[in-house]
C-alpha cells in the first residue's frame, strides 16, 4: 500500500489537478497543499456543481476528509476566507477540517502592488504573472523579511513588521515605479478584522503528518501550476515563484523525501500554456482554436485564454524526470476526438549546441518540433470509463505517450466530472 501519493502538473499548469485529486481523495484521510497561492485554480464538476478553488484543498469536498495547507503557500487571508465562506454557504463544513500552517507567509497588499507596477513596467518583456503578489510574497521569504501567519496572531510583532516592511517597499513603490504609498493604518486595520476568523484555523502542522503516518492514514499532497513552471526547473523566467515539482512536497508540508511513496503526474492529451513564454508545439491555427473551444481552454483563476498545441513528449520526459514519476494520468483525451491526425513531439531541432540547452527561454523559444504523427480517431471517448471500450486510434495515441515518456499512464480523464474516469492503476493500491 502506497501510504503518500503526490499529485503533480507535469506541463505548464491547468492539467487537471483538482479532479483527480477529488478522485483521489475517495482513499485519502488528507489532503495537503503544498506550494503556490491563490494564482493557482483548480475546477471541480460533480454532477450539475462546479466548484472553483484556488487556496483550499480540493479534498474539502468529501466530509470525512482533513485538509491542510502547508508551509511552502504564500496565503493571502481575504481570498482564503471568501472560499471559506463560499464552501460553507454550500453547506460544506471547513473551520472544523481545516488546518493552515503558521508558518505560511502572507500576501500584503504591497505584495499585489509591486506585482502589478514591475509588469507594467516591463511592457511587451513582462513575465504574465496573475498580479495577485505571489512572486513578491515569495521574494520577502528568501529575503527574510516576509511576514507569516504566527506574527499575525501576535499583534504587537505583526504591527511591528508591517511597519518596517512597509518603509521598505512603499520607498521602492513611490520612488522607482512613481506609485501611491501602501497606508499602515489601513492595512492594519483590514488585517486585525481577519485575524480572529484565522485564530482557530492555525496550528503547526508537522505534528499532525507525523501522526498521520504512524496511524499509517493515507495522505493525498496536492500541488498548483506545472513542472515546467518550477522557479528552479522551469522556462525560466516565464515561470512562477515556487518549486512546483514533486520535491517541493516535503519541503512545503514537512514531511521528509523517504515518505513520499508514489507520484502521480497530470497531463493534458495536448498541452496548452497561459501568459507569456516559449511554446514549441504551440497550435496558431484552426486546429489550436478548436482545441482550446472544445477544451474550454480559459484560467480557472484569471480567466486568460490558455495557449493550445500538440503533446510534447519532450518536456514531459524532462518533468518525469524532475519529479521521479511513477504514473501518469491522461486528461481531456475527449477534446482529440474526430481529429483525423494526432500528433507528438518528439525531438526539437535547435540551432545551437544542445548540450548548452537547459529548458530555459532562450533554448525553447528556438526549438523546433520533430512531430510524430498518428491516425486520429472519429468515435467520442467522451464519459468512457473502461480502457478496452476506448477507440482503437485512442489506444495507440496512448501506447505512443506511453512509448515516448517512459512511464505508464495509469489513469486517463474522459470528461469533467469525476465519474467520467478511467482507472488502470490506482496510486494508493
Amino acid at each position: 500500500m502506497n501510504q503518500n501519493v503526490v499529485v503533480v502538473g507535469t506541463q505548464w499548469g491547468d492539467e487537471g489537478k483538482g479532479k483527480i485529486v477529488d478522485l483521489l481523495t475517495d482513499e485519502a484521510s488528507a489532503v495537503v497543499r503544498f506550494q503556490g497561492g491563490h494564482n493557482a485554480g483548480h475546477t471541480l464538476v460533480i454532477g450539475n456543481d462546479k466548484t472553483v478553488l484556488h487556496l483550499i484543498p480540493s479534498g474539502i469536498l468529501h466530509s470525512d476528509v482533513r485538509c491542510l495547507i502547508g508551509n511552502g503557500v504564500v496565503f493571502e487571508p481575504f481570498a482564503f476566507m471568501k472560499e471559506v465562506e463560499l464552501l460553507e454557504s454550500r453547506d460544506i463544513s471547513v473551520r472544523d477540517r481545516l488546518t493552515v500552517s503558521a508558518a505560511c507567509h502572507l500576501i500584503m497588499p504591497y505584495h499585489v502592488q509591486l506585482d502589478l507596477a514591475r509588469e507594467e513596467a516591463l511592457g511587451e518583456r513582462k513575465i504574465g504573472t496573475t498580479g495577485r503578489g505571489i512572486g513578491p510574497a515569495y521574494e520577502d521569504k528568501v529575503a527574510r523579511r516576509g511576514i507569516r501567519i504566527g506574527d499575525l496572531l501576535d499583534w504587537g510583532r505583526f504591527e511591528n513588521k508591517v511597519t518596517e516592511a512597509l518603509d521598505f517597499h512603499n520607498f521602492v513603490l513611490t520612488n522607482y515605479h512613481q506609485k501611491p504609498a501602501i497606508d499602515l493604518s489601513s492595512t492594519l486595520e483590514s488585517f486585525a478584522s481577519v485575524s480572529d476568523d484565522l485564530r482557530p484555523m492555525v496550528a503547526d502542522i508537522v505534528p499532525i503528518l507525523e501522526k498521520f503516518k504512524q496511524d499509517k492514514c493515507k495522505v493525498l499532497f496536492e500541488g498548483a501550476q506545472g513542472s515546467l513552471l518550477d522557479v528552479d526547473m522551469g522556462t525560466y523566467p516565464y515561470v512562477t515563484s515556487s518549486n512546483t515539482t514533486a520535491g517541493g512536497a516535503g519541503l512545503g508540508s514537512g514531511v521528509g523525501p523517504k515518505d513520499l511513496d508514489y507520484i502521480l503526474g497530470i497531463a493534458k492529451a495536448y498541452t496548452t500554456r497561459v501568459g507569456e513564454g516559449p511554446f514549441p508545439t504551440e497550435l496558431s491555427d484552426a486546429i489550436g482554436e478548436g482545441l482550446a473551444s472544445r477544451g474550454h481552454e480559459f484560467g480557472a483563476t484569471t480567466g486568460r485564454a490558455r495557449r493550445c498545441g500538440w503533446f510534447d513528449a519532450v518536456a514531459m520526459k524532462r518533468s518525469v524526470t524532475l519529479n521521479s514519476v511513477s504514473g501518469l494520468c491522461l486528461t481531456k483525451i475527449d477534446v482529440l476526438d474526430g481529429l483525423e491526425i494526432v500528433k507528438i513531439c518528439i525531438d526539437y531541432q535547435l540551432d545551437f549546441n544542445d548540450d548548452l540547452f537547459d529548458f530555459g527561454s532562450e533554448g525553447m523559444q528556438e526549438a523546433k518540433p520533430v512531430y510524430l504523427e498518428l491516425p486520429g480517431w472519429s468515435e467520442s471517448t467522451k464519459g468512457i470509463t473502461e480502457y478496452s471500450k476506448l477507440p482503437k486510434g485512442a489506444r495507440d495515441y496512448v501506447r505512443a505517450l506511453e512509448k515516448e515518456v517512459g512511464v505508464p499512464i495509469t489513469i486517463i480523464s474522459t470528461g469533467p466530472d469525476r465519474s467520467e474516469t478511467i482507472v488502470v492503476e490506482h496510486p494508493f493500491e
